[in-house]
């Protein structure tokens, strides 16, 4: 369930400024319009968080905005806009413009005192695909694009695809198979340590990793993870765990409000 928050995204004039590029389809080409959007992302069925930012750019079949945490390529959100009605494909008389997306891009924004990541959406349409609300974690592949609805075709994504070939940002998996050593604490509800650990990874990437652990965590509950090399520490959430043929236990593990500085691991 999503977090709840008493903010609340506001319409303003639906006044359509002219597009940055030379128009030639308004519905087409992305327009320089500061709205307001509240941001959903959901972890699992349990946990959610929201995000209230403006829009940095929009069209019919899609947007760009800048997020304080990161958002893994191939997630589904759902977005609150004051979307103007020349720009919609449903809810015309609405105030707010409910639609939900997938992630195409979330890249860290370079020289912000703080974590902020500039993030790219493809609408999907105004409800999430069969099984989405039972499995939230999955990811999905972007396909065709039905220009007459405004959306974006998408299918569950192929976990398993060679991406080698993609530039970093573009990638939903690069995983470097190396022993980074990190200590993993874990946390209770109020946010308190209750075990910490010394670790090295199996494998790691920016979005998560997995660690060798004696740690006893279940599948969705969180964890703190501490790099001394890189000097910084993320929230992450437990995805599972598996014993290897070795006989020692692995940690799969997704990091939850920032992603992991592997420009010093590349």
């Amino acid at each position: 369930m999503f977090t709840s928050s008493t903010e609340h995204v506001s319409s303003i004039d639906r006044h359509i400024p002219q597009p940055v590029v030379e128009k030639e389809n308004r519905r087409i080409q992305r327009i320089s319009l500061p709205l307001p959007v509240r941001v959903e992302v959901k972890i699992d069925t349990k946990v959610g968080w929201n995000e209230i930012t403006r829009l940095s750019d929009v069209s019919a079949f899609g947007c760009g905005f800048q997020l304080k945490r990161p958002v893994k390529r191939g997630r589904l959100v759902l977005m609150t806009i004051p979307m103007p009605r020349q720009l919609r494909s449903f809810d015309y008389s609405e105030a707010q413009y409910r639609i939900w997306g997938v992630v195409r891009r979330c890249i860290p924004i370079e020289r912000t005192v703080t974590p902020e990541y500039s993030v790219g959406i493809a609408f999907t349409g105004k409800a999430p695909p069969s099984g989405y609300l039972e499995h939230p974690s999955m990811l999905f592949d972007v396909g065709r694009r039905d220009d007459s609805e405004g959306f974006w075709h998408i299918t569950p994504a192929d976990l398993k695809a060679d991406e080698s070939e993609l530039p970093n940002d573009l990638r939903k998996q690069t995983r470097y198979f190396i022993p980074e050593q990190l200590s993993v604490s874990q946390v209770d509800a109020a946010g308190n340590v209750i075990f910490s650990e010394t670790t090295v990874t199996e494998n790691i990437s920016l979005g998560g990793a997995s660690v060798f652990t004696t740690l006893k965590v279940e599948a969705g509950n969180f964890v703190r993870v501490t790099s001394d090399r890189f000097n910084v520490t993320i929230l992450a959430i437990v995805r599972g765990a598996r014993v290897g043929e070795d006989g020692i236990t692995r940690l799969h593990l997704e990091f939850i409000d920032r992603l992991f500085p592997l420009e010093g691991i590349e």
